[in-house]
């Protein structure tokens, strides 16, 4: 299980593989925040698993305009929720779709991109959503964090939660329809 690193103003950075958090831990470089229940346990030691650690120092990330788009990424960001119904269905179900189809010129951009079931995905077709009389739950946008990329549906659902904490929350706002016109 991935755990989720912290700069030391609790801005999430990045995920690693719990051995390499662990190290991170025992060399004082990083301290665990939040744990399973779980330990780790070594010749000399026990160590709490972590799930989310924060590092000692500070952390310069250069600035980056936004995250390359990708299919894992618009469903981590749409939280494995179909935007249309919010329904969590399988990822074999789960469908990227384009809120203005390419037909009609819409783009593959963070704020084109939605994660959808199949079934909605079908029902609105290559039409818009004001077209198919569908509403879309929340605005879509590029993701603040690229570490939110590295969310995976295989989560317990509260590890995942754990997690979100630590993201701040994009605006809920409903869009109805016909919000969404170039």
């Amino acid at each position: 299980m991935p755990v989720l690193v912290l700069n030391t103003s609790f801005e999430p950075l990045h995920v690693v593989p719990v051995r390499r958090a662990v190290v991170l831990v025992l060399k004082e470089r990083a301290q665990v925040i939040e744990a399973s229940e779980a330990a780790i346990h070594a010749a000399t030691c026990s160590v709490p698993r972590p799930l989310v650690i924060r590092l000692v120092n500070y952390v310069r990330i250069p600035y980056r305009a936004h995250a390359p788009v990708s299919r894992r990424g618009v469903f981590a960001r749409d939280d494995f929720t179909c935007q249309y119904c919010g329904r969590r269905p399988t990822l074999r179900v789960l469908t990227v779709d384009h809120v203005v189809p390419r037909v009609q010129g819409g783009e593959r951009t963070w704020q084109n991109l939605v994660a959808a079931c199949a079934n909605c995905n079908r029902r609105k077709g290559g039409r818009r959503p004001e077209e198919a009389g569908m509403a879309l739950r929340r605005r879509p946008s590029a993701p603040r964090h690229a570490a939110i990329l590295h969310l995976d549906s295989s989560f317990e659902a509260g590890e995942r939660d754990r997690w979100h904490k630590y993201f701040p929350a994009p605006p809920r706002e409903a869009v109805g329809v016909g919000a969404l016109s170039p």
